[in-house]
């Protein structure tokens, strides 16, 4: 396909016993709750056996730009390393970006794990062809209350340690609502779950297959501005879209509008798919109840549907999948094999 890497390369995987990088290339959050952070380092150890390694900025309240970039450049350059884990999001890992070396990157290809604001590297990475792992954070999925939530666990063993093609399974229950960290009986207290509304398949009846690109909808559309980090329109031909809303709970007509955007660029037209996450409709700031949550999820579906229609009428569509802020959560391989089959209805990657 005109544009896109000639061949994503599927880093090598960890082996039990490796070490692998624990980075805060976004937030440092990992000050601020430590509880979170090293019950999600103790079961990397415990669960898959695998030895975290923390850089000088892992657990930095407030570390710049520059900083974080460095660990990052150490991570991927140190031979011992196998892969490398993100701590959690945030909001500023644009800033990271300029500081890499792309041929560093590229010469030492890693597994790199992280969603939200690490969103930002799995774009950097996807432009050189490399493949990384949308999802799993030490501080969430790691780090969940009680146990590992079980889907959760199995896509995390499955992206990190294996390799195989993998249908992702539908749960029957998810949540979207996360406990306090500062409550220091959070990690004892099991979130509580709803009943999880069925995956809403549109479009044509067709199966389509392609390396996977996209992520957090708010950190796509940083780039989509910015414009430093993107491969050429015509990269994107025959790839399969993944989107997915954070905790700020964008409304309905943002969503609309930045797929607007990407349909009057002519670039919503080049997936050959798109996949949508089931949207998360509650956080600390904004305690929607039941129904507010049903308002929030059908208007985002509706603004998807309507931006779809109107520019990209011909392509299969999965709304409600779950692979973004909320829980379960599946692991994407972005730049992997993904195929949507509209007419089977289903979702199988490639890890």
């Amino acid at each position: 396909m005109a544009g896109m890497p000639s061949q994503f390369r599927y880093p090598d995987k960890p082996r039990r016993g490796d070490a692998v990088a624990v980075l805060s290339p976004s937030s440092g959050l990992a000050a601020r709750f430590p509880r979170p952070y090293e019950l999600g380092l103790h079961r990397l150890w415990q669960e898959f056996g695998l030895n975290p390694a923390v850089f000088p900025t892992t657990r930095a309240a407030a570390a710049s730009p520059a900083e974080r970039a460095t660990d990052v450049m150490a991570a991927f350059a140190e031979p011992e390393i196998k892969a490398i884990i993100a701590t959690i999001g945030g909001e500023d890992e644009l800033k990271v970006l300029a500081l890499l070396d792309p041929e560093v990157l590229a010469a030492n290809p890693k597994p790199f794990f992280g969603y939200s604001d690490n969103t930002n590297l799995h774009l950097y990475l996807w432009k050189l062809g490399l493949v990384s792992y949308i999802g799993g954070s030490v501080m969430v999925q790691f780090g969940w209350p009680v146990a590992m939530e079980p889907t959760s666990r199995l896509s995390l063993q499955r992206a990190l340690l294996e390799r195989g093609s993998y249908r992702l399974e539908p749960p029957d229950r998810y949540t979207d609502e996360e406990g306090n960290w500062d409550d220091p009986a959070m990690l004892e207290t099991a979130p509580l779950s709803f009943p999880a509304t069925p995956w809403s398949w549109h479009g044509p009846r067709v199966a389509a297959t392609g390396p996977a690109w996209g992520g957090s909808l708010e950190i796509v559309d940083f780039h989509l501005r910015t414009g430093r980090y993107l491969a050429p329109d015509d990269a994107y031909d025959g790839a399969v879209l993944f989107l997915e809303t954070s905790e700020e709970l964008p409304p309905a007509s943002y969503v609309y509008r930045v797929l607007m955007c990407m349909g009057e660029r002519r670039l919503l037209q080049r997936f050959a798919a798109i996949v949508w996450a089931r949207p998360k409709a509650w956080s600390h700031d904004q305690r929607n109840d039941a129904a507010a949550k049903a308002d929030y999820t059908r208007d985002q579906h509706e603004a998807v549907l309507a931006a779809v229609a109107e520019y990209h009428p011909g392509v299969p569509l999965v709304f409600g999948v779950d692979f973004g802020h909320t829980e379960p959560q599946h692991v994407v391989p972005s730049g992997g094999a993904v195929t949507v089959d509209g007419e089977k209805q289903e979702i199988w990657v490639r890890y």
